[in-house]
């Protein structure tokens, strides 16, 4: 299971260390591609091939929000590679999306990673922090406990 939060840089190709603590599950071969709040995805290979397959069975050729769903992660997906530094490339079509410039943030996320530029990640994370009893409180009605 990925998880924590871990620091990093991007250098100027656009390559990203992947935090050494999360490679092992996300292993030799990933997948990055948009996701939600201007983040980044990060899917371990098998767990990108079980999402893929989901989207593959919607019905794209008929549902105009199904096949912009399939075409928000499916077209703006990449293979992430590790080179010998345990860096990746992030293209810059993702890291316009995500607005990353310089400093990330990894998120673990179960079954996935995000990647969230440092300054929007501090935002959001502060806006949880300020609003979490009100969530914990909607996560219970959801039936959700602690």
């Amino acid at each position: 299971m990925l998880k924590g939060e871990y620091s990093h840089n991007i250098d100027a190709k656009g390559r990203i260390i992947i935090p050494a603590k999360m490679r092992d599950d996300l292993g030799e071969h990933f997948v990055i591609t948009k996701g939600m709040e201007n983040c980044l995805y990060v899917y371990p290979e098998a767990e990108w091939n079980a999402f893929e397959e989901k989207l593959n069975a919607l019905p794209t050729t008929t549902d105009k929000k199904a096949r912009a769903f399939a075409y928000f992660f499916q077209g703006s997906a990449i293979d992430g590679d590790l080179d010998k530094q345990g860096r990746t490339l992030i293209s810059s079509v993702l890291r316009d999306y995500a607005k990353i410039d310089k400093e990330v943030v990894f998120i673990g996320m179960g079954k996935r990673a995000e990647i969230w530029d440092k300054a929007r990640w501090d935002a959001k994370n502060a806006e949880v922090e300020l609003n979490i009893e009100d969530i914990a409180s909607d996560m219970e009605a959801s039936g959700f406990s602690i």
